[in-house]
């Protein structure tokens, strides 16, 4: 694909056929977002990649949103870093991470989803990331069950002309 259409092609894909991602597109969508922009270079992230079918149901129950995990390919757990600024530039860091890795995976053909962690401790236990890591975030991976990703045509998005305000408010 090109840039545009994985952009208008991305779309939360929450039932997977079941193939395996390969791993090499795995590592391209990592490398995604290694690559990523951050604030003075700092690299907030960490990532942990799963892709064993009984660790996939487990991690499914950090948050009751994350059951599409129990069914991808693979999830992405991205892990937010020990400290932050009263800025909460790491946010911004990671949210730019994890659309690297979404449009890379797009751009692939690969279906995601994106989910939180409410249930921290136990996404420590499955995990094994450390005790000063104080959030975490999903990426689940696979490719679509119900269709293939193609341009949404007619995305349920608010006007742009309501949104966009050229110079001032």
């Amino acid at each position: 694909m090109q840039t545009w259409e994985a952009i208008t092609s991305r779309r939360n894909v929450r039932a997977f056929d079941g193939r395996p991602v390969p791993a090499a597109d795995l590592d391209q969508i990592l490398e995604a977002g290694r690559r990523s922009p951050s604030s003075q270079n700092w690299q907030p992230w960490d990532f942990i990649v799963v892709t064993d079918r009984a660790q996939l149901r487990e991690l499914a129950r950090v948050w009751r949103g994350a059951a599409h995990v129990a069914g991808s390919a693979a999830t992405i757990v991205v892990i937010g870093p020990a400290a932050d600024n009263e800025f909460g530039r790491a946010q911004f860091d990671l949210g730019q991470a994890t659309m690297s890795m979404l449009l890379a995976a797009a751009d692939l053909g690969i279906g995601t989803c994106h989910a939180g962690v409410t249930d921290l401790e136990l996404a420590r236990e499955l995990l094994g990331f450390p005790a000063d890591r104080p959030w975490a975030f999903l990426i689940s991976l696979g490719y679509p069950a119900d269709r293939p990703l193609t341009p949404v045509r007619n995305p349920r998005r608010r006007p742009l002309d309501e949104i966009v305000h050229r110079g001032r408010w």
